[in-house]
């Protein structure tokens, strides 16, 4: 589990082909700290398993799975992740309950400013946006947020300047595209009216 709070700004290294999967190997920049073998690290929100790791780099393998849901297989060396290794028993809950399972991949459509931050606007698909509400939790490429407002297809996060600097949310250019995990609860809360009153749920004045 995840609580959202980045502690820093990776890089891939190199990314090769290995089956139905990539291999991705990544520079973590967690000041020394190399994560031992089966540790899970969300990679701008993707929660991954470290398969080896080696001074302040680690390997991931991704999953056919992981490769459908999440932009990573378009990473090339150089690009930026965020990085965030996973809670520790003891440790504060800082931001929200993150899982690193994301739901799918949205486009910044009106960007911030890379030290400033700003307005930051986001398109979240159609099948997403009945788990987004007016400052409720969001996801956004491992960023845990808050929705400052909604407007049709859109997300509007109000981005202060130090999540800008220590995230690749400051900067990246409209269209970029992101890793979305809208708050588990909602999900949960979703799949147990329908259990009791059906995909309709309850009737009108009940």
């Amino acid at each position: 589990m995840f609580t959202g709070l980045v502690r820093s700004i990776g890089a891939v290294v190199e990314s090769s082909k290995s089956g139905d999967g990539v291999d991705l190997r990544v520079q973590l920049e967690l000041g020394g700290w190399q994560p031992p073998t089966g540790a899970s690290i969300a990679l701008s929100g993707v929660c991954c398993t470290v398969v080896e790791a080696s001074g302040d780099e680690a390997l991931f393998h991704l999953s056919a799975e992981t490769l459908r849901r999440t932009w990573l297989g378009e990473a090339v060396p150089g690009t930026r992740l965020n990085i965030e290794p996973a809670l520790c028993a003891g440790d504060p809950l800082g931001g929200h309950i993150v899982q690193g399972h994301v739901d799918s991949v949205g486009r910044i459509d009106v960007p911030i400013d890379g030290s400033r931050g700003g307005e930051l606007w986001v398109e979240v698909p159609d099948d997403l946006r009945r788990f987004c509400v007016e400052k409720g939790s969001l996801t956004i490429d491992g960023v845990s947020l808050t929705i400052a407002a909604l407007d049709g297809p859109r997300v509007m996060i109000a981005v202060i300047p130090h999540t800008a600097q220590v995230t690749t949310l400051g900067g990246a250019p409209a269209g970029t595209p992101v890793h979305l995990e809208v708050d588990v609860l909602g999900k949960y809360v979703e799949r147990l009216l329908e259990a009791r009153f059906g995909p309709t749920g309850p009737p009108m004045g009940s």
